[in-house]
């Protein structure tokens, strides 16, 4: 009759080995499944959702005056774009480069980065 309480040495190591081989099998498995959606995806969704809650706010406290018809639809394509197109939005008048300038407190006040804004002007189009 077989001694449960006290296996020999050689049942002792194929329990161990068979141990170890379910553990490298299963990391093997673990590490070869695809990785969960990054939550930066979620992140910079709700980040676009705040910045148009926050173009809109500021559009309501602060007017559409002095602000021109390219730069308001620049801000709209921004936002149907997902937010992904950074640096599209060239803010040339006073109340622009102002509402330029609230839009980034605003979102860095979000916790986003101030390079999240989609204000940028290229070269030959400096503000007025």
């Amino acid at each position: 009759m077989p001694d449960l309480i006290h296996p020999a040495p050689d049942q002792t190591f194929a329990r161990w080995r068979g141990g170890m081989m379910k553990v490298g099998l299963s990391l093997l498995i673990l590490f070869a499944l695809p990785a969960p959606a990054p939550a930066q995806d979620e992140w910079s969704q709700r980040k676009c959702d705040l910045y148009k809650l926050a173009f809109h706010d500021a559009l309501a406290a602060q007017g559409t005056t002095g602000l021109r018809p390219e730069f308001l639809g620049a801000n709209d394509a921004f936002i149907a774009s997902g937010c992904l197109t950074q640096g599209t939005v060239c803010a040339r008048t006073g109340a622009e480069i102002a509402l330029a300038d609230l839009l980034t407190v605003m979102t860095m006040n979000e916790g986003m980065a101030s390079t999240f804004v989609p204000f940028a002007c290229r070269e030959g189009s400096a503000p007025d």
